[in-house]
């Protein structure tokens, strides 16, 4: 199966448990994805403008044991590599922040790129509402730092811990620890 040819499914008009109406569509699909095996990718979206609940996450169709793993960011080729996360995972950049896994946490498959950029709109927002001027600026060196990682000039490393062993970054250059 290609990702182009997957299977979704999807069911629309069920009891969402936040806001109780019948206004929840849930989806799920099925993807392989090379040197890691098949995924099962799901969302819970509510269509009530009030409400506007989410939910994503992605899950190995097999058992996979926990895993921790580490990437360094050397070049911008390295920017295209995939990532998978399910919410259960949590995501360092060294000297920069995480991304905590929790109730809001969401899985989802997306690539070295992908994952510095939602860093960079967080860290965006404390630059624009921090009230401590030292925050502001600390912010505004981050955001230097990851975009001259963006370019290829400046390198990082990316690691990743999931108890549920169903994240990874799939290359060669990643560091494993099961």
């Amino acid at each position: 199966m290609s990702n182009d040819d997957y299977q979704l499914e999807e069911i629309e008009g069920e009891f969402c448990p936040f806001c109780n109406k019948k206004t929840l569509t849930l989806r799920q699909s099925e993807r392989e994805v090379p040197y890691f095996g098949k995924l099962i990718i799901f969302s819970m979206d509510c269509e009530n403008e009030e409400c506007n609940y989410h939910k994503a996450d992605v899950e190995a169709e097999e058992d996979k044991t926990p895993i921790k793993c580490s990437f360094e960011v050397t070049s911008e080729e390295d920017l295209k590599v995939r990532v998978i996360k399910s919410s259960n995972a949590t995501v360092k950049i060294s000297h920069v922040g995480s991304i905590e896994p929790g109730p809001a946490s969401n899985g989802y498959v997306t690539n070295i790129e992908g994952i510095i950029n939602r860093m960079k709109k967080q860290i965006e927002i404390v630059r624009d509402t921090a009230e401590d001027e030292s925050d502001r600026k600390k912010a505004k060196n981050i955001l230097k730092k990851l975009t001259k990682v963006l370019m290829g000039s400046k390198s990082l490393t990316i690691s990743l811990d999931d108890p549920s062993g169903n994240s990874a970054i799939i290359s060669e250059k990643t560091v494993i620890k099961k």
